[in-house]
This record gives C-alpha cells, sequence and structure tokens, in this order.
C-alpha cells in the first residue's frame, strides 16, 4: 500500500508530505481547490505523461515521490530482472518521478532510474487509480476481456495464447511474403535467366579489374615509361662511366688497408652492399624496358574487357566485380527457389495450418476461462447493485466470437446491463445513466479487489451521478473493499466521506499574490466541520452540524 506522499513544486503545491493509512480514506475539498491536482501527481508517480505545465512557475523541477510497503507475491522478481535494490524483509519500494521545466522526465524505483515502460509495469502490481473517464471502458471490449482474465483464469492461459498467436502470425507472415516473392520471380524469371547468363558469359574473376586498370595504364603511356626506364638506365653508363666498375674499384682498394686501418672494412662492406643494390636495380631496369611495348592489339582487348565491367556494374548500380558476382548468387537463388517453390511452399503452408491449430485450442481455453467468469461475475454484479439500491439491475455479458483470432483472443465482449425488470439487458454504453454507470463500475472494481491482488485502488469521483442512501450504499462497498486492500476515494458526498475511517481536506491559500494547494488530515472535531460544509455549503448551520454527526455516527 501507499504509505507516504511526497509532492514538491508540482503546479500550484509548493510542498507537501502525507502519510497515508491502511483501509478506507477519502479526500474532500471545495471544487478548484486542488482535488485534480494530486491525482495528477499520483498519475505521474505511476508513469503518466509529464508536461511542462506541471512544474510550479519559477522553479526548475517538480518532484513527486511515493513509498510503497509491499507485500505483493512474486513482485520480488521485477527488482531482480532489472537491477534494482530491494529488501524483501522490509517490503519497501520508493518510486520516484522527476520532471524539469523544460518538460523532460526521470523515474527512479529505490533510486535506481528506470524506463517510463517498467515504471509502469511496476506500478500496475502496485495502484489502480480510477478516473472518472474510465467508466466509459465498460463498454470497450478489451477492457471486459482484460478484467475477465483478471478474477478467472485467462491471466494464466494467456501467456500460452500470446506465444501461440505471435507463432501463428509468424508463420502466416512467411507463408504471405513466401508467395508474394514467388509471384515476383516468377513474373521476372526470363528477366532474371538472362540476367544471370550475361553475367556468366563475362567469366568474371574477382581480382581481374584492379590488373586490368593497371595493364591500360601502361599501355596508354608506353612510350613514356619506356623513355623513363632508358634514361634511369643510362644513369647507371653515363659517358663510358661504369658506376658499379668505380664501385668495385673502391672496395678493393679498402680491402688492402683493412688489416692495418679498421675503419676501412665498414666502408668496404657498405660500398659492396650499395654496389650489389645498384646492379640489381640496373638489371631490373633493364628488363622492365625489354618488356615494355606499345600494343595496339593488346590495348583494344584491355580496353573492350574493362568497357564490358564497367557496364555490368553500371547496369547493376554496382562498383566491384565483387558485387556483380553476390547478385548473381542472389539471382541464382531466387530461380532455385521458384525452380522448388510448390515444395517451399507447402512446406510453410503446413506451417500455418500447425500454428493455427494450437492458436484455435489455447483460443479455445482462453473463451472457456472468460465465459466461467463472466458468469461469476455477472451473478456478483447483479447482487452489489441490488445491495446498492438497484433491485432490478441484471448484468450479463455478451461473449462471441470474432472471424480471426487477435492478440486478446477470438472473443468480443459486450456487458449487457438492465436496470427495469421489464427491459431487456443492453449494451451498458447505450442506456446506463451516470449514477447507473458509476455504482456498475464500483461493483466491478470491488468483484476485481476480492480475485486480484492490488495494494491500492484510487477513485476519483466515482460516485458522479449519486446521492442520499445510494451513495451510503458506495461507502458500505468501499469499506468492504478495504478489508482486503487500501482504498482512496476523492469524494464530494458527505455520506460517503462520513463512513471512511481517514478523512483528508484539500484547501487552496493565497499569499501575496500567490495561490497554492495543500491537503491535512482531519481531526474528529475537523471532519464534523468539513462534512458539515459539504451538507451546507459555505454557511454553517446547526442542522448541518447535527447532521454531520449522525452521518458519523451511523459510520461508527
Amino acid at each position: 500500500m501507499l504509505t507516504h506522499l511526497h509532492i514538491a513544486h508540482f503546479v500550484l503545491i509548493e510542498q507537501l508530505d502525507i502519510d497515508l493509512h491502511h483501509g478506507f480514506s477519502v479526500i474532500t475539498g471545495e471544487t478548484g481547490a486542488g482535488k485534480s491536482i494530486i491525482l495528477g501527481a499520483l498519475s505521474l508517480l505511476t508513469g503518466a505523461k509529464a508536461e511542462q505545465r506541471m512544474v510550479k512557475e519559477g522553479c526548475k523541477k517538480c518532484v513527486v515521490e511515493g513509498v510503497f510497503d509491499i507485500e505483493t507475491p512474486g513482485i520480488e522478481t521485477f527488482f531482480t530482472e532489472h537491477d534494482i535494490d530491494y529488501d524483501p524483509d522490509e517490503h519497501l519500494c520508493i518510486i520516484r518521478r522527476e520532471v524539469t521545466a523544460a518538460g523532460k522526465s526521470r523515474a527512479f524505483v529505490n533510486d535506481t532510474p528506470v524506463l517510463l515502460t517498467d515504471l509502469k509495469t511496476l506500478c500496475a502490481h502496485l495502484i489502480d487509480i480510477h478516473s472518472q473517464h474510465q467508466n466509459l471502458l465498460m463498454g470497450q471490449a478489451h477492457f471486459l476481456l482484460d478484467t475477465l482474465d483478471a478474477v478467472g483464469e485467462g491471466a494464466s492461459i494467456m501467456p500460452a495464447y500470446r506465444q501461440a498467436y505471435q507463432t501463428w502470425r509468424d508463420a502466416k507472415a512467411w507463408l504471405d511474403d513466401l508467395r508474394q516473392q514467388q509471384q515476383e520471380d516468377a513474373d521476372q524469371a526470363d528477366f532474371l535467366t538472362m540476367r544471370c547468363r550475361e553475367i556468366d558469359d563475362a567469366h568474371l574473376q574477382e581480382d581481374e579489374q584492379a590488373t586490368l586498370e593497371e595493364e591500360a595504364d601502361m599501355l596508354a603511356h608506353a612510350g613514356d615509361i619506356k623513355e623513363g626506364l632508358y634514361s634511369a638506365m643510362s644513369a647507371f653508363d653515363e659517358n663510358g662511366t661504369d658506376v658499379a666498375g668505380h664501385l668495385r674499384q673502391a672496395t678493393a682498394a679498402l680491402e688492402r688497408i683493412a688489416r692495418v686501418f679498421a675503419p676501412a672494412a665498414e666502408l668496404r662492406d657498405r660500398i659492396d652492399s650499395a654496389r650489389i643494390e645498384i646492379e640489381d636495380i640496373a638489371d631490373e631496369t633493364e628488363r622492365l624496358a625489354s618488356r615494355v611495348d606499345f600494343d595496339p592489339q593488346r590495348q583494344m582487348v584491355v580496353d573492350d574487357r574493362l568497357r564490358m565491367i564497367y557496364e555490368l556494374e553500371k547496369k547493376h548500380h554496382v562498383e566491384t566485380i565483387a558485387e556483380i558476382l553476390d547478385i548473381r548468387n542472389d539471382m541464382a537463388e531466387r530461380l532455385d527457389r521458384l525452380a522448388c517453390g510448390d515444395e517451399a511452399l507447402a512446406e510453410a503452408e503446413a506451417r500455418v495450418e500447425q500454428a493455427e491449430k494450437l492458436l484455435y485450442k489455447e483460443a479455445g481455453r482462453l473463451s472457456e476461462a472468460r465465459q466461467k467468469a463472466a458468469t461469476e461475475m455477472a451473478n456478483h454484479l447483479t447482487q452489489t447493485l441490488a445491495f446498492l439500491g438497484m433491485p432490478h439491475g441484471r448484468v450479463s455479458f455478451a461473449l462471441e466470437k470474432t472471424p480471426t483470432p487477435g492478440p486478446m483472443g477470438a472473443d468480443m465482449a459486450t456487458l449487457l446491463f438492465s436496470g427495469n425488470a421489464h427491459l431487456t439487458p443492453q449494451d451498458v454504453s447505450q442506456i446506463a445513466s451516470g449514477g447507473e454507470t458509476a455504482r456498475l463500475m464500483l461493483a466491478l472494481k470491488a468483484f476485481v479487489a476480492q480475485r486480484k491482488t492490488l495494494p491500492t485502488i484510487i477513485f476519483d469521483e466515482i460516485d458522479t451521478g449519486v446521492s442520499g442512501k445510494a451513495a451510503e450504499k458506495m461507502a458500505r462497498v468501499m469499506q468492504q473493499m478495504a478489508d482486503h486492500c487500501q482504498v482512496l476515494s476523492i469524494t464530494h458526498l458527505p455520506q460517503i466521506a462520513a463512513l471512511a475511517a481517514h478523512h483528508f481536506r484539500v484547501y487552496k491559500s493565497e499569499e501575496d499574490g500567490i495561490v497554492a494547494s495543500h491537503i491535512v488530515p482531519l481531526s474528529a472535531d475537523e471532519r464534523i466541520t468539513e462534512i458539515a460544509h459539504m451538507l451546507s455549503g459555505e454557511v454553517m448551520t446547526n442542522a448541518a452540524l447535527d447532521n454531520a454527526k449522525a452521518l458519523l455516527g451511523i459510520a461508527n
């Protein structure tokens, strides 16, 4: 349950710290006092979208922090999977949201940063905030199916169904892609065959392009190359001077004195090495010069070969022979696939058929579980409505099969309702009044609270459209729910406020032109005054005080 709430710099709230309790609590206050602001802070804590307007004017950021005492079975798994510190003996969980003036937000669980999706996952096990607009969910199939699964065996079946659904989807997608690909390949079979033959006839080698380009450059500049080589060769024997011969003479001269002059030996070796290198260079230059000849026919062959390669690369939008060969292999695979298309198609169809059988099996199990839960829930809702002042109220669920299975199964759910014994139940979203819808939703939440472990439920004016005895009955239902979980109700009705075990009042103040919202716990005497105001308005009357005491007396 939520044991402490801290809010700082949030809209009109400068600083707020409040301790909350187990059981049934209410929050009251005049319209515009800030009850919706507190609800907004709680929603932000559970993963609602952050907005710039949430930050109090003039502040850098707002902070909302909740301390939860949790004993939900299996909750430790969340902390282990997300590497978050958690002491199973203390059962404490601290959730914090921070929003900057720029609208950026961060979320923390036990001071560890978490993703918003992970925060929502955790809070789904800790707190349920029921706002007024959620009454409309009773007319939506996905909400009804989720509810039936939550209170029945559907929740335990759903993982297997989702796995079967995903397997079926994947198999069907593979089959659809295969059919489309085979159709495309069939349409292009002649074209693919022609392109493959064109590449095969070229007899391409991966490394030949670079070799050909180098040879083409040499042939195009054969005269310049030969002239340069001959010029280099002449340097070794210019004007009858034999460079190598002179070096040999120098080596011999140094050899004669090496015995008596040690440095001469090193010079001899160095000159001899230079001579060997020069002679080798001279031989290599001569050899290269003899190989370089201008061959017009060879140049034509090389140019034609390169032109063919460049045309293929341009046609296939690539830059290398290796890429052309990859494309050729891909086209060949498509032709092979087309040749074996019937076999591959039959295999893919068999996979879909097998996956579909498992899918419908799991969908059938899900439907049976929902039908059982629907019967049980409808009976409970009908009984609770009678307690809430609707003795002729009748509730049932219409479960119909969808044309094809979807993420939620193969069911369509409609909640049927009638508040009159003589009228046939119809879609609740079409015929229920605001007060009937409020009581029906409360009955539904009460049933879910008994079946599903949910530490905290917050009602935001679920009593809209209800008054008098019906309001008191709704409060009694909340009292009963509080035996199983923490219940917090934001209300305008004195009948509900009087039956709560704990009472908080929200009020607004203004100082130096600055408006601020506050929330405070009420003592026994303060509760009398607050409920009297709720009964009579701003002007306090003795009758209102007596009525307030009477309501509190009934509650006690």
